[in-house]
């Protein structure tokens, strides 16, 4: 019976995952609280064949240089990889994998219930009958903004942007968005029209961010974006956190720039800035995007089915770097 792989799994994954892993490598998990510290994650890396990592571990060349000439492939248990130096994988022949689409349609979930809990106050109301404040209702209290018949701006139109735009066809909304790449197919089907950035800053009722994290999206919305979006506008960031400024968000609330903001992701996770807690008219959650039981194990099984697949000499379903594979001739 040939040699099992050698496999670090950098945090607990779901149970039908870890079964799966314990039956076909030699497995090794990161059990502490939270993330794996960097110095742990150094010293548990050398001579591993698989590493499956999350997106709180920072995978470049010094954790290669750790890992050493064994290690075969890094699977990513998420859809984004800014955390992963993928050029710095390929240029030492390591596959690296992420799990798209397993997580589509409960991150564009998680983003509706942001921006309705943030247009609505729901959040607000729940503070407001938890501290016991005495109440009757009134025309005037705790008053939102409609989401129906109203203009959604989607910024990144991939798989979770059109997603989102697809629920918002079913609120009644004219739906514009902003990606570098034209989706003629998508805009067919949801009705939706492509404009500039600043053209939807200024035109959306409502705003949901959808793209990547690169280094011409950090720090995309800022003070002077802020100022372009309607007084009365919603954002919803289920995407990555740099992708807004914090203080400049929270400036943007408590000054009445725009309404309200749904947060899902946050700059320094997992702090969040103190100036965006004290924003009443901020719904502010734990990155739950793809936070359903079904999706996570989804998400594991797909991990788990790029790692196995490197280490058993098939092709991976969700290569982030095929240029790899092609050179090994897998």
């Amino acid at each position: 019976m040939p040699e099992r792989p050698s496999v670090l799994v950098t945090r607990l994954l779901p149970p039908p995952v870890m079964e799966v892993l314990r039956e076909r490598s030699d497995l090794d998990v990161y059990r502490g609280e939270g993330a794996i510290p960097r110095d742990e994650l150094l010293a548990a890396v050398p001579g591993r064949q698989g590493v499956i990592t999350l997106l709180t571990e920072k995978v470049d060349a010094g954790f290669l240089d750790a890992a050493g000439p064994t290690l075969k492939v890094v699977a990513n248990y998420a859809v984004g990889y800014d955390n992963i130096d993928v050029d710095e994988c390929t240029r030492r022949g390591v596959v690296a994998s992420n799990t798209p689409d397993v997580l589509t349609e409960t991150t564009a979930d998680l983003t509706w219930a942001l921006l309705l809990s943030a247009a609505r106050r729901i959040a607000e109301g729940d503070r407001f009958l938890r501290t016991g404040t005495p109440w009757i209702w009134g025309p005037q209290m705790l008053l939102g903004v409609d989401v129906h018949d109203a203009t959604l701006g989607v910024v990144g139109f991939g798989r979770i942007g059109q997603a989102v735009a697809r629920r918002g066809r079913g609120f009644g909304m004219t739906v514009i968005y902003s990606d570098v790449v034209a989706a003629p197919e998508a805009e067919r089907e949801f009705g939706a029209t492509r404009v500039g950035f600043s053209e939807l800053l200024a035109r959306a009722d409502f705003i949901t961010i959808n793209t990547a994290l690169t280094p011409q999206t950090r720090h995309l919305f800022g003070t002077e974006e802020f100022r372009r979006m309607k007084g009365t506008a919603v954002l919803a960031n289920s995407a990555r956190g740099p992708i807004v400024d914090e203080v400049a968000l929270a400036a943007a609330l408590r000054d009445g720039e725009i309404f309200a903001a749904g947060i899902d992701v946050f700059e320094e996770e997992p702090t969040v800035h103190p100036d965006l807690v004290a924003c009443e008219n901020a719904v502010i959650v734990p990155h739950l995007g793809s936070a359903s039981v079904d999706t996570r194990i989804a998400m594991g099984m797909l991990a788990v089915d790029n790692l196995l697949a490197v280490l058993e000499g098939r092709r991976p379903p969700t290569p982030l770097n095929p240029q790899v594979l092609e050179r090994s001739g897998s």
